[in-house]
């Protein structure tokens, strides 16, 4: 088998289905990459800035529609409204993001029992190490810009340390400052006081920037195009199979010429016998005719 598979064909012919295998891989893992893409890219309309209050209303359901979307409102931020959360992450290292409570300005108030005067908004104004490094917000008017994010889930089961929550939760925050809050919160990226950026991102020091990006559509899975990723390696498996069989068809046609040669010599020696034998019979009978 192997002897007709060195013919210089069957290499030749090795070396074209190794060389549409590999086109066929490469085929599978880009309908695999494909299968797994967002179908709805990041939308640029988030990154154009909008007003706080015409954007989400508080008292309302957080729309998805909202999310990411970077907005401006102006306001004066509560120094005895700032909590840390623990356990975020900043370039490898574990700390805590400053949530301080801003109140915002022409932002409508909310009715009903406990609504408290002014309408207030989490913001994520940035990130420290360690606790002691987290400053008073800045007073005065305001100009926050940042990025609008939905209310995070509280971590149940934990109870946090004073001065601390356990996640920038607009139900948890509520319940420790007593006040009336949009549903979702700000990550910060820019506090103008007097004309002057005094925010993480202008200023450096302990308190780090957040720097968070809008955040791509969760993933689905494409399963027409994981399907074709599947084809295509069958289709590569396929062709070396193709090769294979006809190389051990080629070497089944040299065995069947091997024998038919071989049966062919055997029928000429049994051909030729009984031909010499006549010609050793001959002779003797002739000498038999003459004798007297």
């Amino acid at each position: 088998m192997w002897k007709t598979a060195l013919k210089p064909r069957w290499i030749a012919g090795f070396i074209f289905a190794i060389a549409l295998s590999g086109v066929f891989v490469l085929l599978s893992q880009w309908q695999f990459g494909r299968s797994t893409q967002p179908e709805v890219p990041v939308n640029p309309a988030t990154e154009q800035v909008q007003p706080l209050t015409t954007t989400l209303q508080p008292g309302e359901f957080f729309h998805g529609s909202v999310a990411d979307q970077m907005v401006t409102a102006q306001g004066t931020y509560s120094p005895d409204k700032q909590v840390l959360v623990p356990g975020r992450l900043h370039d490898g290292k574990t700390g805590y993001w400053v949530v301080s409570a801003f109140a915002v300005k022409d932002a409508p108030a909310l009715a009903g029992a406990g609504a408290s005067p002014q309408t207030w908004i989490p913001v994520a104004r940035g990130w420290v190490a360690e606790p002691g490094d987290a400053a008073a917000p800045p007073s005065g008017l305001v100009e926050l810009t940042g990025r609008l994010l939905p209310s995070e889930a509280p971590v149940a089961g934990k109870a946090p340390k004073a001065g601390e929550a356990s996640a920038v939760s607009v139900a948890e925050l509520i319940n420790y400052w007593e006040v009336s809050s949009y549903p979702g919160f700000v990550s910060a990226t820019a506090e103008v006081v007097g004309g002057q950026d005094v925010s993480a991102s202008a200023v450096p020091g302990n308190l780090l920037p957040l720097d968070i990006g809008p955040q791509p559509p969760a993933q689905h899975i494409n399963w027409l195009n994981l399907f074709y990723s599947i084809e295509w390696v069958v289709f590569a498996g396929f062709a070396l199979f193709i090769w294979w069989r006809l190389v051990k068809d080629d070497y089944h046609r040299d065995l069947e010429e091997a024998l038919d040669d071989a049966d062919d010599d055997g029928h000429d020696e049994q051909h030729q016998l009984p031909q010499q034998a006549k010609q050793h019979q001959q002779p003797d009978q002739h000498q038999q005719k003459v004798q007297p």
